[in-house]
């Protein structure tokens, strides 16, 4: 195990101290040397390496026990940049940029030849995003400008949106934390297909699909987003995986607020009489109603922003409390509701039980 930097650099308002300033060029000399920084972003912890070096990327891939074939993501700080990593940018994808860079959108792209295949996942295309956070965008800038980074967690566990479980996972497998404060959005990019007409959302995310057909009209989307994976090659990050899964096995059970509650009430109690520790991921409108070891509430179902930024955290508490069966409830699969359940189906394994047809998959 090697010995790993703890930094705090806040950068409020994206003014940085002598210190931090001095602390983000060594954190970026670390990256240019070929080490890993892990780093905050706005949506969850980077694990970031040098995008453009092929040793970088396998020492991301081995960090975090990742699959060589899934996809990094390359981080930029400027537009301008977008061109050095890919063949060919079509003028979608520079109003895409122009709408909501910086932010949580990544877009696929033909890749530039100097983008080696191991940060690409042996694709000839290359996933791109240019993060708003201050501190990573400084950091890129100093680690020479392209920084592969998929989230800073080892592979399958849910993505940390605080440095705490960064730390918890990497810490003795790379170089340098950098503590930049907790994440405000808590879920990963939106992820956008470019290479096929029309373009098409792989993962979804904070900028949600109408929010695309505004700036490009027709966006349509993978099939397999809130679907079991498929055998296929992952296009991109987190299509084929599973991901962001707690330890404990979880249940999604979608129904009428009163039979969803009954059901999880009576699971809990059987649970428990064998033995199991249940948590509980519930809403504000329904928390009153359940019975478990751990009951935690994402926050109102008015306010779908609240839920994506507790789900992880949420998630990793259920694994500090040594939770070993968790159930949650169902969220519409509309708008950011797409993203929420998507990641809830992986870090299920798509374990739903559908109460109104009385179905259990």
């Amino acid at each position: 195990m090697m010995d790993t930097k703890i930094m705090t650099i806040h950068g409020r308002d994206g003014v940085f101290s002598c210190e931090e300033e001095q602390a983000l060029q060594e954190a970026g000399e670390v990256l240019r040397s070929g080490g890993l920084v892990a780093f905050p972003t706005e949506t969850v912890y980077g694990l970031g390496g040098d995008a453009l070096n092929p040793e970088s990327s396998r020492k991301i891939y081995a960090a975090k026990g990742r699959p060589s074939d899934n996809p990094l993501i390359v981080h930029i700080a400027r537009m301008e940049d977008m061109a050095a990593v890919v063949s060919r940018v079509p003028e979608a994808a520079l109003r895409l940029g122009q709408a909501f860079w910086p932010g949580p959108l990544t877009m696929v792209l033909p890749k530039a030849e100097r983008v080696p295949r191991e940060t690409t996942g042996g694709l000839e295309t290359v996933a791109v995003r240019m993060p708003s956070h201050p501190v990573a965008r400084r950091l890129i800038a100093c680690g020479g400008g392209y920084v592969a980074a998929p989230s800073a967690n080892l592979s399958g566990r849910p993505s940390p949106t605080s440095a705490r479980y960064v730390i918890e996972d990497m810490a003795g497998r790379i170089d340098v934390i950098i503590d930049g404060g907790d994440g405000d959005i808590g879920l990963e990019s939106t992820i956008v297909d470019m290479t096929v007409d029309p373009p098409q959302i792989l993962r979804p995310g904070y900028i949600t699909q109408d929010m695309l057909s505004e700036v490009l009209g027709q966006v349509s989307l993978d099939g397999t987003i809130l679907t079991a994976d498929s055998g296929q090659a992952p296009r991109a990050p987190g299509m084929k995986y599973r991901h962001y899964a707690p330890r404990g096995e979880l249940t999604i059970v979608s129904g009428q607020v009163a039979e969803v509650t009954a059901y999880i009430n009576a699971h809990a109690a059987q649970d428990q009489a064998q033995g199991y520790k249940v948590g509980v991921i519930g809403t504000d409108e329904a928390l009153a109603g359940y019975r478990a070891d751990l009951i935690c509430s994402l926050g109102s179902r008015q306010d779908e922003e609240s839920i994506a930024r507790h789900l992880y955290g949420i998630l990793r508490r259920f694994d500090d409390e040594q939770v070993t069966r968790i159930y949650s409830e169902c969220f519409d699969a509309m708008g950011l509701g797409q993203a929420i359940m998507n990641r809830l189906l992986k870090a299920a394994g798509h374990r739903l039980v559908e109460l109104d047809s009385n179905r259990e998959q």
